[in-house]
């Protein structure tokens, strides 16, 4: 059975998100999803609340984790991992839990919480699965090179929504064959078809606007 999966998506726990764990779930079964990784930034309470309150979706427990060089995230996690810590540090916490390690849009200029170039040729033959195609990347500065040695590498290319808002979700995901493991998930992974569609432009200035007033109102 095949089963369509989106990849990075965060909850209201993301000072830049405005997402419900019902809201989540009703625009993912709207759109046919049935996994959904939560991938809130330096914490996986998001994550728990789904898993309490959403029972007709597939959750995979992740974490989008900010390193001193950038970010990492971590799939099939159980615990939560500290943001500032190396990324190899980080990645030796995301595998001492049987997890997965991904890097997420790895070539948009404008970010500047993206993995440097120099963390992610240490971490080559680490790397499980690279964002190819993020629908919210605005200006991307491919490195070929680099992407086809973590791509010879082993890793997965894959592509996700890094849904903030409702009208995100599904807009970019991977159609593959269900699982129940982490290596089953990888190993179907690696057969999947991408589905992508880039998000309008205007989703940067609601979730800008909603960052800089949660931090205020803090």
């Amino acid at each position: 059975m095949t089963i369509k999966v989106d990849l990075h998506v965060h909850t209201s726990h993301s000072l830049c998100a405005r997402l419900s764990p019902r809201q989540i779930e009703k625009a993912a079964l709207r759109l046919g999803i049935g996994a959904v990784a939560i991938t809130d930034h330096n914490t996986m309470a998001g994550v728990r609340e789904m898993q309490a309150a959403v029972q007709s979706l597939k959750i995979i427990c992740a974490e989008e984790i900010r390193t001193a060089q950038g970010e990492i995230i971590g799939y099939f996690l159980s615990e939560e991992i500290p943001p500032g810590l190396t990324p190899q540090e980080t990645v030796a916490r995301i595998r001492s839990q049987g997890g997965l390690v991904a890097v997420p849009h790895p070539f948009d200029r404008l970010r500047s919480s993206r993995l440097r170039k120099l963390a992610i040729e240490t971490l080559v033959g680490s790397i499980d699965m690279i964002e190819v195609f993020n629908a919210r990347n605005m200006f991307i500065q491919e490195d070929r090179e680099l992407l086809n040695r973590v791509l010879s590498a082993g890793a997965v290319p894959i592509a996700a929504s890094d849904a903030h808002l409702p009208i995100e979700i599904g807009r970019a995901c991977m159609v593959m064959e269900d699982f129940s493991t982490p290596q089953e998930f990888l190993d179907h992974l690696r057969n999947a078809r991408i589905v992508a569609r880039k998000s309008p432009l205007w989703v940067h200035l609601v979730t800008k606007v909603m960052r800089n007033y949660r931090l205020l109102t803090r």
